[in-house]
């Protein structure tokens, strides 16, 4: 075997592992996600059906929700281990030489730089998806708690906090699949192909490009230091009874966090009845009725007659009776919410609920033009029930 075909053991078994499940969580989260998101493309149809209709492929999305924040458990646990036990460095965590590290090699791939940078066992970019993760992790579970808890999230927090979860969750989830099309893929898929994560070795050309430092570092005999077994035996006593607890404490709140809200995935059964698809018209009695009397404009816009009907279309939904600001009832608008008063009787620039639903605002229910125009009038005319 040349010395460039020397190969350096990388990952052991329960890493390979890990990584393959990690593998098959966020696929599986990536695929389910993204074809609800884009419900109405085609290949979302084809897909929901495939997969069995949408309540089969919510429920697989939360599964695979699971197994990814059971492997973020065993992966914290696990980390706790490296580095208590076996006092092992944070060779994960970025520092000032990846910075330098980053900057060298973009002015080599430029041509600026005579020599690439030589970089430690794990390099800048390995750190930057690493982190990534833990960012996406975070994100991915909070938002995912709130969208799988709304009447939870909402007796906590504004019902605003559902769509803005929504629209975060599902602009992560694009973020992260597309960091791993494009970065992921490139970086071990498509300039090389990295077998350390399937064989759990990497060979020296390789690691001489990747990892030349901690490649030295081997040459030159410099090997961690194992701990001796007294200090492992006295180290794992403190550590086992605590990793214990902790994984017993988040498994429940897994568990937890999985359970406590059925109306998230509870679905109404539809309702089927016999509908006649086709009735005739009849012929129209003569002579004619009279017109139906038109609706005095003036007395049409209030709140009985149609404004009362605009709100709860674009507003019920987040401002109803359950909690905080309430726009339900004529009643509830004129009692504002916690931060005061949202409607002022002859000033609609005054009033808060006319001014944030602006046609052109950015707020998650807005007004049509026509509707703004017509709430507009209402207020000036001193909002009249």
């Amino acid at each position: 075997m040349s010395a460039e075909n020397k190969t350096y053991h990388r990952f052991d078994v329960a890493r390979r592992i890990e990584h393959l499940l990690l593998i098959i969580s966020f696929t599986t989260l990536g695929v389910t996600g993204l074809i609800q998101k884009y419900a109405l493309s085609s290949i979302s149809v084809t897909l929901v059906s495939v997969l069995g209709g949408i309540e089969t492929v919510r429920i697989i999305h939360r599964i695979a929700a699971t197994l990814f924040i059971l492997e973020g458990v065993y992966h914290f646990i696990h980390l706790g281990y490296l580095l208590y036990v076996q006092r092992k460095q944070a060779t994960m965590m970025p520092g000032i030489k990846d910075g330098k590290d980053a900057v060298q090699s973009f002015l080599y791939n430029l041509g600026f730089a005579k020599e690439a940078p030589k970089m430690p066992r794990y390099n800048f970019t390995e750190k930057m998806e690493y982190l990534a993760m833990l960012w996406g992790f975070i994100a991915m579970g909070l938002t995912g708690f709130m969208l799988w808890n709304p009447i939870a999230t909402t007796r906590i927090l504004p019902g605003e906090f559902i769509p803005a979860a929504k629209v975060a969750h599902g602009l992560e989830a694009v973020l992260a699949v597309l960091a791993i099309i494009l970065w992921h893929f490139y970086n071990v898929h498509i300039k090389h192909w990295n077998w350390a994560m399937i064989r759990g070795t990497m060979t020296r050309h390789q690691m001489k490009e990747e990892h030349g430092e901690e490649l030295e570092a081997i040459d030159s005999g410099k090997t961690d230091v194992e701990v001796d077994p007294q200090t492992y035996k006295k180290r794992m006593a403190i550590f086992m009874p605590l990793s214990i607890v902790f994984a017993v404490a988040l498994v429940a709140g897994v568990i937890y966090f999985i359970t406590f809200e059925e109306t998230a995935i509870t679905t109404i059964q539809p309702v089927y009845a016999d509908v006649e698809v086709f009735v005739p018209r009849t012929p129209t009695p003569l002579p004619t009725l009279p017109p139906t009397p038109t609706l005095n404009p003036v007395a049409a816009n209030t709140w009985d007659g149609s404004i009362g009907a605009v709100f709860a279309e674009k507003c019920g939904l987040c401002h109803g009776s359950n909690g905080g600001l309430s726009l339900s009832s004529y009643g509830d608008v004129f009692a504002g919410g916690t931060n005061g008063a949202v409607l002022v009787p002859g000033d609609p620039e005054a009033s808060k609920l006319f001014t944030i639903a602006a046609p052109d605002g950015s707020h998650p229910g807005v007004f049509s033009e026509d509707e703004w125009d017509r709430v507009r009038v209402w207020i000036i005319n001193g909002a009249q029930k």
